[in-house]
C-alpha cells in the first residue's frame, strides 16, 4: 500500500473515530491535554506501521490501544502527572485484557460526557465553543478561528484558557444531574449546531462543505436525543439538521459548485431524512412555547415538503420568523425573514427590510447580506446597483464555490446591463 493510500485511510479513520477516541482517553485519564497528545502519538505510530503491516481490521481500536500505550509511557516519565492520575491504572493497560472498546459501540457514553464537560457553565461562551470545535469536531485552530470569525491567535487563546479552566477548577467529566441539565443543554446544542453549520457550509477552502462534520454533528444529535428524548429543543435541533442535510446531494452540482434552493432538483433530496425530520418537528412543537431550533426546523420542513419554490407556504414561513424574532431578535434571522417576505410580498418589500439591517455589525462581513440585496435589486431591474452588491458579496465570500457562484451572478447582471445599453443606443 502506498504512503498516500495510508494517509487517506488514516485520515478517514481519524475523522470518523476522533471524538470517540478522544472521549475514551479523557474518561480514562481525566486529562484533556494528555488525551490530545497521545492521540497525536497514535496517529504518528499508524503512519509508521500501517504502510508495512497493512491497515488493521479495526483501525479505530488499533489507534485506541496505541494511544493508551503512549499514555503509559508518558505517565512513567512524568511522575507529577502519574501521581495525579494513578500510574498503576495506566500500567494495567499493558497487563490486563482491555474492556470492550467504545470504538466498537454505536453510541459511546464517553462522547456525551465530554460534550457536557466542554459546555460547562464555568467556561466562557466563546471558550466553550472553541474547545468543542477543536477537540470533538477535530477542527484545526485555524479552522476554529474561521468558523468563529476570529483571529487564529484568539482561537488558540480560547482553547488553552478553556483547558486550563477545566484543569484548575477540576470540572468533572460527566453528564450533569437532572438539577443541572436544563442550564447545560442549550450550551451543548449551540456547539453541536455550530459543528453542523461549519460542515454544511464551510467557512473556507475549495469545498462547499465537509460531510465528516455534518455526520459527526448529526451523530451527536442522535446521541443527545436518545439520552434526552423529552427535551423539545434537542428534538428540534436533530430535526433541523436532518431536514437541512436531506438536501445535500442537490445543493452541489457535478463541478462542485453551489446550487441554490430555488434551483435544486428536489427529486434528489433524501426522502427518508425528510420523513424522519418532519416527524421529529411534530414532536418538538408539542406542548409549551417552541424554542429557536424547533421553529427553525418547522421552517425547514415547510421548504422540504414543497414541490417547488413558488408553491412554498411563504406566509407560514414569515409567521415563524416573526415568532423567532419575538423570542430573541437576531440579525441573521431578520435577514432570512426579509428574504421570505420578498417571496411573499415582492422584491421591493424585502429590500426595504434589508435596508433596515444595513448598520448591523454582525452582517458587515457576512456575504449573504449583500447577495440577498443584489438578488432583489436584480429582480427589480436595478442592475447597476445589483452589480455593486454582488461585488461586495464577492469581496466578503470565503470559499471558492461561493466566489464562483457570485462571479456567475455578477457576470449575468453585467451581461444584461450591457445588452440593455446596446439596445438603447
Amino acid at each position: 500500500m502506498s504512503e498516500s493510500e495510508v494517509h487517506r485511510a488514516l485520515d478517514s479513520v481519524f475523522r470518523a473515530e476522533r471524538s470517540m477516541l478522544l472521549a475514551s482517553l479523557v474518561q480514562r485519564y481525566r486529562d484533556l491535554d494528555l488525551a490530545e497528545e497521545v492521540t497525536s502519538d497514535a496517529i504518528e505510530a499508524a503512519l509508521k506501521h500501517w504502510p508495512i503491516d497493512g491497515i488493521p481490521s479495526k483501525p479505530g481500536a488499533w489507534l485506541l490501544t496505541a494511544a493508551r500505550r503512549k499514555a503509559v509511557d508518558r505517565l512513567r516519565r512524568d511522575q507529577t502527572l502519574a501521581a495525579k492520575i494513578g500510574v498503576l491504572q495506566a500500567d494495567s493497560d499493558r497487563s490486563e485484557p482491555h474492556p470492550p472498546s467504545p470504538l466498537d459501540e454505536d453510541l459511546p457514553d464517553d462522547r456525551l460526557q465530554l460534550f457536557f464537560t466542554c459546555a460547562h457553565p464555568a467556561l466562557a461562551a466563546g471558550d466553550r465553543l472553541a474547545l468543542t470545535l477543536r477537540c470533538l469536531a477535530g477542527l484545526t485552530t485555524a479552522e476554529v478561528a474561521r468558523a468563529l470569525l476570529i483571529p487564529p491567535a484568539t482561537a488558540a487563546q480560547r482553547i488553552v484558557r478553556a483547558k486550563n479552566k477545566i484543569r484548575v477548577a477540576r470540572i468533572p467529566f460527566r453528564v450533569p444531574g437532572s438539577d443541572e441539565l436544563a442550564g447545560r443543554v442549550p450550551m451543548v446544542l449551540e456547539v453541536v449546531y455550530s459543528i453542523f453549520t461549519e460542515g454544511y457550509s464551510a467557512t473556507s477552502g475549495d469545498r462547499v462543505g465537509r460531510i465528516d462534520l455534518t455526520t459527526e454533528a448529526i451523530g451527536m444529535g442522535r446521541l443527545l436525543h436518545a439520552a434526552l428524548p423529552t427535551e423539545s429543543e434537542v428534538t428540534g435541533l436533530l430535526a433541523l439538521m436532518l431536514l437541512t442535510d436531506a438536501r445535500r446531494r442537490a445543493r452541489i452540482d457535478a463541478h462542485g459548485d453551489i446550487v441554490l434552493l430555488a434551483d435544486q432538483d428536489r427529486r434528489s433530496w433524501n426522502a427518508e431524512l425528510v420523513r424522519e425530520g418532519t416527524e421529529l418537528v411534530v414532536d418538538a412543537l408539542r406542548g409549551g412555547p417552541s424554542g429557536p431550533y424547533a421553529l427553525q426546523a418547522a421552517i425547514a420542513a415547510l421548504h422540504d415538503e414543497s414541490p417547488n419554490t413558488d408553491s412554498t407556504d411563504w406566509t407560514q414561513i414569515v409567521a415563524l420568523y416573526d415568532i423567532l424574532m419575538d423570542r430573541g431578535p437576531n440579525a441573521i434571522v431578520a435577514l432570512n425573514r426579509a428574504v421570505a417576505l420578498a417571496m411573499r410580498d415582492g422584491a421591493a418589500a424585502g429590500l426595504r427590510e434589508l435596508d433596515l439591517l444595513a448598520d448591523e455589525p454582525s452582517l458587515r462581513r457576512y456575504h449573504p447580506y449583500p447577495m440577498a440585496k443584489a438578488d432583489l435589486l436584480h429582480r427589480l431591474g436595478r442592475l447597476d446597483e445589483a452589480a455593486e452588491q454582488y461585488r461586495q458579496a464577492l469581496d466578503r465570500a470565503r470559499t471558492a464555490p461561493e466566489k464562483r457562484l457570485l462571479q456567475r451572478r455578477l457576470a449575468d447582471v453585467n451581461g444584461i446591463a450591457q445588452a440593455d445599453r446596446t439596445e438603447s443606443t
